[in-house]
């Protein structure tokens, strides 16, 4: 009889639990980290996280610790769940724990203020691992629909395609279907640019703009994000696929999503603190779009939708203006 994967989740956000979740229904025993004790006390004593996944009821092979070092012991997946910008400082604290053959695997979406660094960058630069034991897991994969077992897709990707195969095995239940992919650094743009995208459709949807709106800066959005990872050695087609253009839908066009019902609250009139006020969870995109513009201007790649977000959201200008701005751009082909 083998030994089932052991897998390691850092973090009892919304997103973590519910892979944790898919981890633990693919057959794989499960540790879930949770910052607080008393969280990890209730996961155990009544199988919910209440405060992420209220009414959802966790697999009986899931179990939950606040100690680092247990949940890293020995495991084959350490899953990083936590918010982008905290990424280095948690994982600098983690690094001396991991078991020496894990396999790093990245849920974050977001681009590291000040390096401009991906995710598995950060991981790489950290821990000091190689590219082929640090995989991504990305895709329209909204945390309460994966929760409830609702059908998705996602993909996982890595650049040594038999730890792509290896982390699909160890996440492929009935309800959640992986796919593999070798082109990190397109799955992971896709996953961080989608973010300021959902923001900016958020905005025009508070702003009452309408669905011709909404379908132009989804098509522009990923215009951008094509143009940004193609900067950057990805395979365009990965943009056509779940982590671009799967991803970006699903947060462009649902309420569950974060950045899109954050944009919505912007462009109703409401100003950032107050927004931030009303936003339980960690919304990505607003401290990735300076991150992810910052990452162009080193590229030489222009990102108007991306600019006009973050003249909104950090420089103040009103969703009016900058929608005046945007749409008197001067002509030019699609394609340019």
């Amino acid at each position: 009889m083998s030994t089932p994967v052991r897998a390691a989740v850092m973090g009892t956000g919304s997103w973590g639990t519910a892979f944790a979740m898919v981890l633990a229904d693919a057959g794989c025993e499960v540790t879930l980290w949770a910052r607080r004790p008393e969280v990890a006390e209730v996961v155990n004593s009544t199988r919910t996280n209440p405060d992420y996944l209220p009414g959802v009821e966790l697999p009986d092979t899931l179990r939950a610790t606040s100690d680092a070092a247990e949940a890293l012991r020995d495991a084959d997946f350490t899953v990083l769940t936590i918010p982008s910008q905290t990424l280095r400082a948690n994982l600098a604290e983690w690094a001396p724990l991991l078991a020496p053959h894990t396999v790093v695997v990245s849920l974050m979406k977001g681009v590291e203020l000040g390096s401009a660094m991906r995710m598995s960058e950060v991981v790489e630069d950290v821990a000091k691992i190689p590219a082929e034991r640090v995989a991504v897991v990305t895709g329209p994969n909204l945390a309460r629909e994966v929760a409830a077992r609702m059908p998705a897709a996602a993909v996982v990707a890595c650049t040594d395609e038999a730890v792509a195969r290896r982390l699909q095995a160890a996440c492929h239940t009935p309800y959640f279907r992986p796919y593999t992919n070798t082109d990190v650094i397109g799955c992971e743009l896709g996953g961080a640019v989608k973010n300021v995208i959902g923001l900016a459709v958020g905005i025009a949807d508070g702003m009452g703009l309408g669905d011709n709106a909404k379908g132009s800066l989804i098509t522009r959005g990923l215009a951008e994000t094509t143009r940004l990872g193609m900067a950057l050695g990805a395979d365009p087609l990965t943009f056509s696929g779940l982590a671009g253009l799967g991803d970006l839908v699903a947060t462009c066009s649902s309420p569950l999503s974060r950045n899109h019902t954050f944009g919505t609250n912007l462009g109703k009139g409401m100003t950032l603190q107050e927004t931030i006020a009303v936003t339980k969870q960690t919304a990505e995109g607003v401290k990735s779009c300076e991150s992810v513009l910052d990452l162009a201007r080193r590229h030489g790649v222009e990102m108007p939708l991306t600019e006009t977000v973050v003249d909104i959201v950090h420089e103040g200008k009103p969703p009016v203006v900058a929608l005046k701005e945007l749409m008197s751009r001067s002509a030019k082909p699609e394609r340019h």
